[in-house]
């Protein structure tokens, strides 16, 4: 049985060593015998710790504090070796190149942190383990990039090992080597960037190793906000769980230290705002790791009502208190003992929402420059959508709160100084408590009709009455000037019996003043209806239409109300001169298309002609419209005859000739229309480009559409170096052709 305590084995030699009169011999004889084992390639366990043995033995003479002259007559043991491993590194065996490069990195990393080495020695060592990293066997250009390690200098930008590092960790095949270099890589500016890439790696191992290697060598501050969403977003979203779990333990928790476990904080430094995604996916990321009871205590105050106070909210505890509402709720009856702690009753919430956007500053024209301001102003309406979202947790299975918080959403709808940014959250809550489709329409129709037409009171007189009035008045006034000139006259002549006749004349007077005063000032005031027609509220009505139709359900049909908003609010906003409208405009026209098949194939030409000629925004709803009307009804609903597509010219046929031009009219009429799609395959816009293939793609899955020369343009797009940067693209046809062909053997004969 061989003795197996190395350190002991290490001691006796390093006795023997002492003892020994002539050193050369005992090199020379030493490194003989480590020959046997550097010529074993395979990683035997024996040959591992021979390896492990001569590297410790030959370092010890540095562990320990020795005379002077002893520690230069040592040294020469271990001077001896690094000269024979330089000499051996261009061997032509495979195992030696393996094994020197091991020997050297062994060597190295034993050594202690304050030990020296000869500066013409280290230049030698620096320049062969360059030239081993650039080895063909991925082994020893792992060894390689190890035995480098303590030789880099990342403080010097035009340091050789770091640049060699640099090039190793994009270009290298071997996902082996790229881990070795990511984990002796220390970071820098330099090589910062090069490691958050590594995050993107193809291997698995290579991506959860970069997280590892983030959470434990870079602190949070070292990185930007887009670096520190960019990898959280993709690393909490990563296909394989091993990632995922190295982002939630290692970097979310390396990250939390930071903050000195205070998440409001950690949210702070990822910009809510503008990546509430993300923060969504760590608080449930922390949240899945942490008691309920202590989730609970942040959004906890002392004034007993289970309310943030308005003052307080912002961006982060407003996400927070959303987000944990949601995860309690999805806990079935254990959250809901911890929801009702943070939640109070739904009118009580209700009142607390509507008092939050009345606050809500409306922008002022001179203030739409100031950026501080319009900050300030984003940042309110972002706390305002996550206090809508809240709603969705709150318990509305009890009638009197349901129809106490119906009755403030619509109030709240049709306030003007509601942003237009919380509509779309607002009408969505208001949909997700009203379960029946016509009273949906119903609502939403009287809070258009409210916004659109508001009752306004005028009063009634016009200016000829109120002319007429004021001529009175000053008619009485003179009346009464004389009455009581003539009464003071009367009363110096004592003349009794015409002073009483004058102050019966001045209280008529009088008593006609005041009634005439109250004439005026109590004129009669009308309501009336005036339509508004500014951008603004027609884009609330628009965003109102369009929230109600992607919740109604295919069924329910286009009735008279939905009709007489078509005709007053849809198609008219087709042709409005204000983009944002003629964009709502084209996705409510696309939604009632889905509604009814007559409708579609009555508006289908004007969404081909939107698709032409409007501006890029609106082609890519007016694209996704169409092939979504394609998919529901399929194309052949739409072979009809088509003057936008085929012309205006017409022949006079006898009535078999008109049946055998109108078939063949459908089937050109079908085929310009997939010409039509199909060109914006070649679109310089990549959104157009992706929608085309994206809906392309669809169609001929759903096997609504058989066509090889599109499925060849779509393999063409596939390997077109122009779509390289457009990921919805590549993942999109990625996961088409392999499904697309394996559905049928008659889809694998198209290719």
């Amino acid at each position: 049985q061989p003795h197996q305590n190395q350190a002991k084995l290490v001691v006796a030699l390093s006795r023997t060593y002492r003892t020994v009169d002539v050193k050369t011999v005992f090199h020379e004889e030493f490194v003989h015998y480590l020959k046997y084992a550097m010529v074993v390639y395979k990683r035997e366990p024996a040959v591992e710790r021979v390896i492990d043995f001569a590297a410790k033995f030959v370092t010890s003479f540095h562990q320990s504090d020795m005379e002077d002259d002893e520690e230069e007559e040592d040294g020469g043991i271990l001077n001896y070796l690094f000269t024979f491993l330089l000499k051996s590194h261009e061997a032509n065996s495979n195992a030696v190149r393996f094994r020197v490069c091991q020997l050297i990195n062994k060597l190295l990393g034993n050594m202690p942190e304050n030990a020296q080495i000869d500066d013409d020695l280290f230049d030698k060592i620096n320049e062969a383990m360059l030239i081993r990293l650039k080895d063909k066997i991925p082994n020893v250009r792992i060894q390689a990039v190890l035995a480098l390690s303590r030789l880099q200098d990342p403080k010097d930008d035009e340091c050789p090992v770091v640049n060699a590092y640099v090039t190793l960790i994009e270009n290298d095949s071997n996902p082996e080597v790229r881990r070795a270099v990511l984990s002796c890589i220390a970071p820098s500016a330099k090589t910062l960037a090069k490691i958050v890439e590594r995050t993107k790696d193809v291997k698995e191992a290579v991506r959860k190793l970069a997280y590892q290697v983030l959470a434990e060598k870079v602190h949070m501050r070292a990185m930007s906000i887009a670096q520190r969403v960019m990898l959280l977003q993709q690393g909490l979203n990563d296909r394989s769980d091993a990632v995922k779990q190295a982002v939630q333990k290692h970097l979310l928790q390396g990250w939390l230290r930071f903050t000195e476990g205070n998440i409001l904080e950690l949210l702070h430094r990822l910009d809510v705002e503008n990546s509430s995604e993300v923060a969504v996916s760590v608080l449930n990321a922390l949240f899945s790791v942490t008691p309920l009871n202590e989730l609970a205590e942040i959004c906890k105050n002392n004034d007993g009502r289970k309310l943030i106070p308005t003052e307080t909210l912002t961006p982060e505890n407003a996400l927070y208190w959303r987000v944990l509402c949601e995860y309690m709720k999805s806990k079935g009856d254990e959250g809901e003992e911890f929801l009702e702690q943070i939640l109070p009753e739904p009118i009580v919430y209700a009142e607390y929402l509507l008092s939050y956007i009345q606050s809500i500053p409306v922008v002022k024209d001179e203030k739409k420059n100031d950026f501080s301001y319009i900050g300030n102003l984003m940042s309110k309406e972002f706390i305002g959508q996550q206090l809508i979202l809240i709603i969705k947790s709150l318990d509305t299975s009890e009638e009197g709160g349901r129809k106490g918080l119906l009755a403030i959403l619509q109030e709240i709808l049709t306030l003007p100084t509601t942003p237009v940014s919380l509509l779309s959250f607002l009408v969505e809550r208001l949909l997700c408590i009203i379960t029946d489709d016509n009273k949906r329409t119903q609502i939403v129709t009287e809070i258009i009709s409210e916004i659109r037409a508001p009752i306004v009171t005028v009063g009634a007189d016009d200016p000829a009455d109120a002319r007429k009035k004021e001529l009175k008045m000053a008619e009485i006034k003179v009346k009464l000037i004389e009455a009581k000139e003539a009464l003071e006259n009367c009363i110096n002549l004592q003349d009794f019996n015409r002073a009483s006749e004058l102050k019966e004349e001045i209280k008529a007077l009088e008593d006609a003043r005041i009634n005439l005063l109250k004439e005026t000032e109590q004129l009669e005031i009308k309501e009336v209806h005036i339509e508004k027609n500014d951008v603004e509220t027609l884009q609330k009505c628009l965003i109102l239409c369009y929230e109600l139709l992607k919740q109604m359900s295919t069924s329910t049909g286009i009735g008279a109300t939905m009709n007489g908003i078509i005709e007053s609010l849809i198609l008219p906003g087709i042709i409005s001169v204000h983009p944002v409208i003629r964009n709502l405009a084209v996705l409510c026209l696309g939604c009632c298309g889905l509604q009814n098949q007559d409708f579609a194939s009555k508006h289908f030409v004007l969404l081909l002609q939107v698709l032409q000629i409007d501006d890029v925004t609106i082609k890519i709803s007016a694209l996704k419209a169409i092939f979504d009307q394609l998919m529901t009804f399929g194309i052949e609903t739409f072979k009809t005859k088509n003057k936008a597509l085929q012309g205006e010219n017409a022949e006079i046929n006898t009535d078999g000739d008109q049946d055998i031009k109108d078939a063949k009219e459908e089937t050109a009429t079908a085929k310009n229309v997939l010409k039509l799609l199909s060109d914006f395959l070649d679109s310089e816009v990549s959104e157009l480009r992706t929608g085309a293939a994206e809906g392309l793609a669809k169609l001929m899955f759903s096997g609504l559409l058989v066509s090889s020369r599109i499925l060849s343009r779509l393999v063409l797009l596939w390997y077109n170096p122009v779509t390289e940067e457009d990921v919805r693209l590549r993942h999109c046809l990625g996961v088409f052709f392999p499904m697309f062909a394996y559905a049928s053997r008659t889809n694998q004969e198209c290719f």
